[in-house]
């Protein structure tokens, strides 16, 4: 059921993209048609150990970092220096990599907002950020120490707890930006992004706040990367700016990717009034649970649940679909199907930007939704990278008795899917994203008309 409420608007965006300079380099390489994918060297040192070798991942100094070593415990960043200057040396050391990253994205959000101290600081201004794991760099070297090599607590520093805590990366933004809001993080796997600006929506859209830094990241981590490895879902056999291929016939695997992104959200009237640059309006956010018990195989019944839910009525039919998109062979063909079944089969297009950076787990709904307002600001669709071929025959479980959803294979639906970015009047964007565990995530945003 829709209930009405205030309009939320977007003010400010921000975060950390693999290669990328900034988020205006991340724009032109992506409408570039480039790839952010390389080869991950950490990974490869491994040889046989590891299926996967690619990554968008970033590094401490490509983000201005520099971790400093605790001389008592090898490869232990016991804290980082920020060689720019952006956060003071006292946040830092509350901080792992992926929570400054936060940091600096909503410093970058704020800033595009134009908030003042004031607005900042206020009681009507939240904090909701969300990541995909713990802080595994910190953990993994901390309790090796420990358990390992027998050695004191204390020789893992004092700061343990708060780098690696669920919620250090909303933590640690409150603590930098001292707002007297609300302060939390939701994790729900790879739809965390997108379901923390979704909180963040609902916050404001039912007077609870009136504006909220909101968003997800994935820390760069060797610990994540071997995980999905060595669940064997990662990847492999490509060149790496080849490996990310939705929907294409020869996928095999995501690319485990890292990043952040971080949006300023406020509500609208009071954006207007101020004589705020409106990026996007969010229309509408819904998510849902599959229901069917299962932690990993998508569920085409979800996803229709999904879109009744987001768009109820069918009256917010969007320009594009930005995808969650991973690459894998079951995931793509149910979500390509479920948005046909949803939208029909013209009228749209269709973006994976995963094709282009990987799948960032935590911070994949953030990051895309800032891809969704990129497109709406560009007036331009992203593309699906190294979607060459399509599927000419059904898909094996569109042959059963009990599916209901479209008759025709994947390959009927070329024309939906751009190999390389194009210009289109773009008004509005729906962005999907979902996580183990069955659950799904839907957010419909505009251009401010």
């Amino acid at each position: 059921m829709q209930v009405a409420g205030r309009k939320v608007a977007v003010v400010g965006m921000g975060g950390a993209f693999p290669t990328c300079a900034g988020l205006d380099d991340f724009s032109e390489k992506l409408f570039l048609n480039q790839s952010l994918i390389r080869q991950w060297d950490k990974a490869a040192a491994y040889g046989k150990q590891v299926r996967s070798v690619v990554s968008g991942y970033i590094t401490e100094e490509e983000m201005g970092l520099e971790a400093v070593l605790a001389p008592i415990a090898e490869n232990y960043p016991e804290t980082y220096i920020d060689t720019l200057g952006r956060i003071p040396d006292g946040n830092l050391a509350t901080a792992d990599m992926g929570s400054i990253w936060a940091m600096l994205g909503a410093l970058d959000s704020i800033n595009m907002a134009g908030w003042t101290t004031m607005e900042t600081q206020s009681e009507q201004t939240g904090v909701i950020v969300g990541s995909g794991g713990a802080g595994n760099v910190i953990l993994r070297i901390a309790w090796h120490h420990f358990f390992v090599e027998g050695r004191k607590s204390r020789i893992a520093g004092s700061h343990t707890i708060d780098r690696t805590m669920f919620y250090r990366d909303a933590a640690n933004i409150s603590c930098l930006i001292k707002n007297r809001g609300v302060c939390e993080a939701i994790g729900s796997a790879c739809a965390t992004g997108l379901g923390n600006i979704g909180y963040a929506y609902r916050l404001i859209k039912f007077g609870l706040q009136d504006r909220v830094i909101a968003g997800g990241l994935e820390g760069t981590s060797l610990e994540t990367f071997i995980g999905f490895d060595g669940m064997q879902v990662l990847s492999k056999g490509f060149s790496p700016e080849e490996s990310s291929r939705p929907f294409d016939m020869n996928r095999n695997g995501f690319v485990c990717s890292f990043g952040a992104g971080i949006v300023a959200l406020e509500a609208y009237d009071l954006a207007k009034a101020r004589g705020a640059n409106i990026i996007g309006v969010i229309d509408e956010y819904f998510n849902n649970s599959d229901g069917d018990g299962d932690m990993f195989y998508p569920s085409f019944a979800g996803q229709q649940l999904l879109w009744k839910g987001v768009m109820p009525d069918k009256g917010l039919m969007p320009d594009v679909v930005k995808m969650h998109g991973t690459s894998t062979p079951v995931g793509d063909s149910v979500e390509l199907l479920s948005v046909v079944d949803a939208l029909g089969d013209s009228g749209y297009h269709i973006s994976a930007p995963k094709s282009q950076f990987g799948h960032m787990l935590g911070g994949a709904g953030s990051v895309e939704f800032i891809t969704a307002l990129l497109m709406l600001r560009e007036q331009k669709v992203l593309p699906c990278l190294n979607s060459v071929t399509l599927n000419p025959e059904l898909e094996s479980f569109q042959k059963t008795d009990n599916w209901t959803g479209p008759k025709e294979p994947l390959a009927a639906y070329r024309d939906l899917i751009p190999q390389k970015a194009f210009s289109k009047e773009i008004n509005r964007v729906a962005c999907l994203n979902y996580g183990f565990g069955g659950t799904n995530s839907a957010m419909l945003v505009s251009r401010d008309v």
